[in-house]
């Protein structure tokens, strides 16, 4: 006997490959933008761009996206990804838009159709209604709601299966009352998907030829047919203004911090905790209020972060502190950090164990040795610094002549006193101490004073300034 096939880590139906139809043609008037409706950021992230993760997660044959509005831009945003674009020149309706993918689609396939501006959709709710609609020619993806006003209603016949869709400006006072909505988010067989995109006509109020027409044509047919109900009604929430958009980023939103309290995190407020990237943790972590995640964070055992910071592709080692208001961003962070509070880290920074910076200290491009401390008004840009250093309040690196970066380095050991200008190319030596308030320019010898001061002088004959006004 041969061996059996793997089975997909995605959605199969009795061995069909599966294409995906994204809908994303909107112009999004609502949204009063010149940005494509499947622009606009969630989490940071376009809301296409989280419909396409979605789809990419369920490993389909292929992934169709049906463009229009801006059709450049939303291309150029997604540049790169194993897509098929397919162009929608007139918007004639949803039904116009998948027929316009369809050509692509192998007969042998299974077809999903899903839509650039519902971005909360769940891998899981999809592989559920697949599974419901193993055997069926049609599976629709239902929701009830308390208010189902502007949705099309699922009209059912006498054994409880689906015999149609109503849109709202179509259904009658009854049909109006029922609850359980359309998504618009469908599974069916290719083959049977385009003879009924061939049989639509725009007999609606909106003149347009509707994907939800079909589910009347496969009762014609008596195709079967399955549906399962969305188990959270907000993911299946669309976009078409601000409010919408605002609502779909408190939910995603709040997804994120159950799911990193699920992990052991402690969130001071939930409510006011932004992940907009993955997020590695730890045990015992803890986030204060109005911290912002980004990109991809890891995040040690009994890191603590204060309120209001931001952390953009970082790690934090072990016992780390962020202190209030501090941002850091494409850096590395060893053990046992104190970082802030008002500090920034800037890109390529690399910050090893027991480093501490203190406030209004800004890091960039640079390397910090274990156990050095900067705690005060200081800039170091293009530096190595070595192990245990200590650099006064009011350092600055000049690392920048206007054209070109220059480096500067720091021995082990060495001392920067206050208000010194280290004027790159420069070095510090091992143990070296540099005067408070001086100007460096030239290489320090290890373990020796340098010192770079004006002569101090009292003018005797000086007198302040007076205004005109206080001589009268």
């Amino acid at each position: 006997m041969p061996p059996k096939k793997p089975k997909a880590a995605g959605i199969e139906h009795q061995d069909a490959p599966l294409s995906i139809i994204i809908l994303a043609a909107g112009q999004g008037k609502r949204m009063l933008s010149d940005l494509p409706k499947v622009l606009q950021l969630l989490a940071g992230t376009p809301l296409l761009g989280h419909v396409l993760d979605l789809a990419a997660s369920l490993e389909p044959a292929s992934i169709h996206v049906v463009y229009g509005h801006g059709g450049e831009r939303v291309r150029q945003a997604f540049e790169g990804r194993p897509l098929k674009w397919v162009p929608q020149s007139q918007q004639l309706g949803t039904g116009h838009a998948v027929a316009q993918a369809m050509p692509e689609v192998p007969d042998s396939h299974r077809v999903l159709v899903l839509y650039g501006d519902v971005p909360l959709l769940r891998r899981e709710t999809l592989q559920e209604l697949a599974r419901t609609s193993a055997g069926s020619g049609l599976g629709v993806l239902t929701a009830t709601v308390a208010n189902p006003t502007g949705y099309g209603r699922i009209v059912r016949g006498k054994h409880g299966k689906p015999k149609r869709i109503v849109e709202e400006a179509d259904a009658n006072p009854k049909e109006r009352k029922i609850r359980e909505i359309n998504t618009g988010v469908v599974v069916a067989d290719a083959r049977r998907l385009k003879r009924w995109l061939k049989a639509l006509k725009p007999r609606n109020a909106q003149g347009e030829y509707l994907l939800t027409d079909i589910l009347a044509l496969a009762v014609q047919e008596r195709c079967g047919i399955a549906s399962f109900e969305a188990p959270d009604v907000a993911e299946v929430q669309g976009v078409n203004d601000r409010m919408q958009l605002a609502e779909v980023e408190s939910e995603y939103r709040r997804r994120r911090a159950r799911a990193l309290m699920a992990q052991g995190v402690t969130l001071v407020d939930p409510a006011r905790v932004d992940i907009r990237g993955t997020v590695t943790v730890g045990r015992d972590v803890q986030l204060d209020v109005n911290v912002v995640l980004e990109g991809h964070v890891l995040l040690g055992d009994r890191v603590r972060i204060g309120p209001n910071c931001v952390l953009s592709n970082v790690a934090l080692g072990a016992d780390t502190q962020v202190f209030a208001s501090s941002v850091l961003q494409d850096a590395q962070v060893g053990k046992n950090c104190r970082i802030g509070p008002f500090a920034r880290v800037r890109p390529k920074s690399n910050l090893s164990d027991d480093v501490h910076l203190g406030n209004f200290v800004e890091i960039k491009a640079s390397r910090v040795g274990v156990g050095s401390k900067i705690n005060h008004l200081t800039y170091v840009g293009d530096t190595e610094v070595g192990n245990g250093v200590n650099v006064g309040a009011g350092t600055v690196t000049c690392n920048y002549d206007g054209v070109n970066k220059w480096t500067t380095r720091i021995g082990d050991g060495a001392f920067i006193g206050s208000g010194s200008m280290l004027v790159a190319p420069v070095t510090i030596g091992s143990g070296a101490t540099i005067g408070a308030g001086s100007t460096i320019v030239s290489d320090a010898p290890p373990d020796k004073l340098t010192l770079a001061r004006g002569r101090q002088q009292t003018i005797d004959t000086w007198q302040r300034p007076t205004k005109a006004s206080d001589k009268s």
